[in-house]
């Protein structure tokens, strides 16, 4: 519960221990009396890698689900939201100089740390220390050409090589090779240099360069980037680039149930009514490398749903979740109708647009032929297995393309014909039927909902600051963000039972002295009028300046000057 009630304040884990100590709010949730000594703040690091070392990071949120289920405020059957957002590492980021020295350096402290007595007796201490006593960087020195960072990366890689070398000597302890920090030099080397030898015998050690002409480099999902963490990942989402992690967050987002209010003017009494709007709340939270495209989430997202009974009947996606597979599998394996634009054609033709698309394309499976624009069939029908999936590759032969009138429409191929890649029968009509209902406005409308987790996204970045992680490696990360959840739910239940307000809108403190200086009262607000969405209405302005408003349910309340529900 601390570590939740750090969350929400987004405290450090010192702030946090000194709450407990001194806040009587804090010791009055967490049930303590008020002489408690309270505890070290290394008592949270403690407990945050035993939760992570035994895979319980979501035994939180799963408790509070399960009592909100119970409570009727979630449940399966409805419908839910998701999206990510990038979260930048606790480590800075190195270029492949900086890495090589900075792999060196992590291996020699915790080998220091370690086993001090054989580094001491294998290798001159003093010369080690010189070069990689302090923490290596290039704020310290002029920036230097590409043929001196050469140089000197190939100087952190002789030393890496030497060091890595001696851990698995016969002589050093057999445990040595085991230590997090060598492996990760190791597989820095690996990815990073080549080593050979020359004619005369000379050791020659390079860095791999990209493209055909170098040695080729590993991908981005594989690559090691800091010493520090081995989890994090370079990510980019359009023009956004980051070293981290990438969080994905559901939520519901149903509708309100129908008033059972009686229609005369009544007042309610205390408590809710049937058509009181219940609040959205977050039911899953997933934490990646910043490599991992938002398509691959998709089913582990909806699995973690069904895991939970959560999963929503409807589950409203931005098209990077989305393709005519997944849609498919979501129903198949969960009952799940995903609600999300498929990516359009990505052929060259279609993107341009000019020229024939797939579209263009009559395809007839029970032939096993396709004809072109001109009308003309295919020549060849392959079913194929690409990237792990079943996929058609059609074939036009070149006789038939090469005299076609339309061929610049078509082809820009020299020595083969038209080709294309295609689904299988099911899941082609599954995505030719979900694009052609995207264009409606029935579906455009109903798609709308998805655009309210970027709220949610907000408020989790607001309150409880995970843009940034605040720990290393995967596991406490994704600890983190689970922690947030629970933080933001209260929150959330904490706003619902009271009747206060979510997102207190912030006044300029120009606004408020205009107002206070003209009298007149505030009456621009971010839905232009005295109406708010949870239906609060606001009755009169009392002597003083305050608001008084009232519920659904017929309780009143009143309000700063400046200050609207949203």
């Amino acid at each position: 519960m601390v570590t939740v009630l750090q969350m929400a304040e987004d405290l450090t884990g010192r702030q946090a221990a000194e709450a407990v100590r001194t806040r009587l709010d804090w010791q009055y949730a967490l049930g303590l009396g008020l002489d408690d000594p309270g505890f070290d703040h290394s008592v949270l690091s403690e407990f945050r890698g035993r939760v992570a070392a035994h895979g319980l990071e979501e035994a939180a949120l799963d408790a509070l689900l399960a009592r909100l289920a119970a409570e009727g405020l979630v449940r399966a059957g409805g419908k839910q939201r998701t999206d990510s957002t990038h979260v930048i590492a606790a480590v800075r980021a190195l270029h492949m100089t900086e890495l090589a020295g900075e792999s060196v350096r992590a291996a020699l402290e915790a080998l220091a740390a370690a086993c001090p007595d054989w580094l001491a007796a294998r290798f001159c201490l003093p010369d080690w220390d010189r070069r990689y006593g302090t923490p290596v960087t290039t704020w310290r020195r002029p920036a230097p050409g590409k043929a001196e960072r050469d140089k000197l990366a190939g100087e952190y890689a002789r030393d890496g090589y030497a060091l890595v070398a001696a851990c698995y000597e016969e002589s050093a302890p057999p445990w040595l090779r085991e230590i997090p920090a060598v492996q990760v030099l190791r597989t820095m080397l690996i990815q990073s240099f080549t080593r050979t030898v020359s004619e005369g015998g000379r050791e020659v050690i390079s860095r791999r360069e990209p493209g055909g002409s170098g040695d080729g480099v590993p991908p981005a999902h594989r690559k090691i980037s800091s010493p520090y963490d081995a989890d994090v990942r370079w990510g980019a989402k359009k023009d956004l680039t980051w070293l981290g992690y990438k969080l994905h967050i559901s939520g519901t987002c149903d509708d309100p149930p129908a008033c059972g209010c009686p229609p005369d003017a009544v007042p309610a009494p205390p408590g809710r009514c049937g058509h009181d709007v219940r609040p959205n709340l977050i039911t899953g939270v997933a934490t990646t490398r910043a490599s991992v495209a938002d398509a691959e989430m998709t089913t582990p997202v909806n699995a973690a749903l069904h895991r939970r009974d959560l999963a929503p009947g409807r589950h409203y996606l931005d098209s990077g979740y989305g393709s005519a597979r997944i849609v498919a599998d979501a129903a198949r394996l969960f009952g799940i109708t995903l609600v999300t634009p498929l990516p359009a054609d990505s052929s060259r033709q279609a993107r341009a647009g000019d020229g024939y698309d797939r579209t263009a394309f009559a395809i007839d499976y029970d032939t096993r032929t396709v004809t072109c624009p001109q009308g003309k069939p295919s020549t060849g029908w392959t079913p194929v297995r690409q990237e792990g999936h079943d996929k058609i590759v059609v074939r036009f032969g070149i006789t038939t393309c090469r005299p076609c009138p339309a061929r610049q429409l078509c082809t820009t191929a020299r020595r083969n014909g038209r080709q294309l890649t295609i689904l299988p029968r099911d899941l082609h009509e599954l995505q030719t039927a979900v694009r052609a209902g995207q264009q409606s406005e029935d579906w455009q409308d109903d798609y709308k909902r998805r655009a309210g987790i970027e709220g949610a996204i907000s408020q989790a970045v607001t309150v409880t600051g995970c843009r940034r992680a605040r720990y290393r490696g995967l596991g406490k990360t994704h600890l983190e963000h689970v922690y947030s959840a629970v933080a933001l739910n209260l929150c959330r239940l904490d706003a619902y039972w009271n009747d206060t307000l979510l997102n207190r809108g912030r006044t300029s403190h120009l606004a408020r002295l205009s107002l206070a200086t003209s009298g007149k009262e505030l009456t621009t607000n971010i839905n232009g009028g005295p109406k708010c969405r949870h239906d609060h209405r606001k009755v009169d302005q009392l002597p003083d300046g305050t608001f008084r408003w009232t519920t659904p349910s017929g309780r009143r309340y009143t309000t700063e000057p400046t200050r609207y529900p949203i």
